[in-house]
């Protein structure tokens, strides 16, 4: 019911006091009516004048009691108005005093941050000169260093392409040389048709690898031995008096007629003339240059042509069994390039034993020079780790500076707040 009434009061714009007498009132008139619904009700049914009276006198009792209420009422209104009006002159004096209080301090507090700022400031115009002028001594240094570095490369470059020029000029020269030999191959087959050309053919190939595997002064052409007889080449091995043969004179007729063989007896009659000549080649080889103590005990036997070799092994198996027989090794120009070479593997691996102590020295020698260079190229590698790493430092710097400048230059200050906030910290170190 008072929740009721408050609610009332309020909704209908009154004052505390009246909402708090609300309820007297309320009830005083709520008497005030029963008593006039009383008499009116006396009147209607005839009462006497006694009754009548009495009830006059209470509603005169009520009216007086409620001026006694309103003039009360309107005495504490006066009381409470004027309490109010002191109450708010003080609540005045104390926020007045308040607001001067608090504007001192907020300016005490602006000025204290202004100053922070300021010497803040010069340390990171310092901090900053500071870093500009290491920052240009690293570039100058790494400008330097790169310009080194390009002129380097520049000159490894133009020494590639003075290579590469002199290479391609070799190239131009063997494609001219090849162009003219395709111009002479086109005369090989009639210089071949005749017995002595195709010999010195065989010759001249012979000659040709063994002068491009071995050294000078390791072989001899057409050398003589005790027994008069010349052959076509003698290859002094080492640690032995007793020299290799090589006979380059290998009857082509056989397998030439064999070639334009085009009946069964045209064959028969070539593979004859084949095992005959060859043979009889193989004995004479066997005969004139294998000496005891001064020939090796195997001779070779050059065949200037592939494939003359393979139809040998072919079709003539017997006479390479007897070649094998009479220490006689047939070779093709691929099967003497590997046994020059193979002899030349040898000749070396003698002179490199003669010569092991200054190889060893040398090789001492050299073993010191790739240590030094492996000190300095790790002495290289570190001086490149500590400069990059001060790149990176010098980055981190330059981000938290440039954060630092970002956060000043957003610095806000409220004046609403009850208190000023306090100053923003700034970290020591870079």
């Amino acid at each position: 019911m008072l929740d009721a009434l408050n609610r009332l009061g309020s909704d209908l714009g009154l004052d505390p006091i009246m909402i708090a007498w609300l309820p007297a009132v309320l009830g005083l008139l709520a008497g005030i009516l029963l008593i006039g619904l009383m008499a009116l009700g006396f009147r209607r049914r005839g009462g006497d004048a006694k009754t009548q009276q009495a009830l006059e006198t209470q509603l005169a009792e009520i009216k007086g009691r409620l001026s006694a209420m309103a003039e009360m009422t309107a005495q504490r209104q006066v009381e409470q108005a004027r309490g109010l009006d002191d109450k708010l002159e003080h609540v005045e004096r104390h926020l007045t005093q308040t607001l001067d209080s608090f504007s001192h301090r907020v300016a005490d507090r602006l000025g204290e941050t202004h100053r922070q700022a300021a010497d803040t400031t010069a340390g990171l115009n310092e901090r900053m000169d500071a870093l500009s002028r290491h920052l240009a001594q690293n570039l100058d240094t790494l400008t330097e260093r790169v310009g080194d570095n390009l002129t380097e490369a520049g000159r490894r470059t133009s020494d590639t392409l003075s290579n590469l020029n002199e290479r391609l000029a070799l190239i131009d020269d063997a494609r001219q040389s090849l162009a003219a030999l395709s111009t002479e191959v086109v005369s090989l087959q009639s210089v071949l048709s005749n017995k002595q050309a195709r010999g010195a053919f065989g010759q001249v190939r012979m000659e040709t690898i063994i002068r491009d595997a071995l050294p000078a002064g390791v072989y001899e052409f057409q050398a003589t031995l005790s027994n008069g007889k010349r052959p076509d080449c003698l290859i002094r091995l080492p640690n032995t008096p007793a020299g290799l043969v090589i006979d380059s004179k290998f009857p082509l007729e056989g397998f030439e007629a064999l070639r334009v063989a085009r009946t069964t007896e045209e064959t028969k009659s070539a593979h004859h003339a084949v095992r005959e000549a060859v043979g009889r080649h193989v004995d004479e080889i066997a005969e004139k240059y294998l000496i005891a103590g001064e020939t090796q005990d195997t001779a070779l036997m050059f065949v200037p042509s592939e494939s003359i070799y393979g139809d040998l092994h072919e079709r003539f198996s017997d006479l390479v069994q007897k070649a094998h027989r009479a220490r006689i090794v047939i070779v093709a120009p691929n099967i003497l390039m590997l046994a020059v070479q193979t002899m030349q593997a040898v000749i070396k691996d003698v002179k490199m034993r003669d010569q092991a102590g200054i190889i060893q020295r040398e090789v001492g020698l050299l073993l010191g020079d790739v240590g030094r260079l492996a000190e300095r190229v790790t002495e290289l590698e570190r001086h490149f780790g500590l400069s990059a790493k001060a790149l990176e430092k010098l980055s981190a710097s330059a981000e938290k500076i440039s954060r630092r400048g970002q956060r000043l230059g957003s610095l806000e200050f409220n004046e609403n707040i009850d208190e000023a906030p306090p100053p923003p910290r700034l970290a020591s170190g870079t």
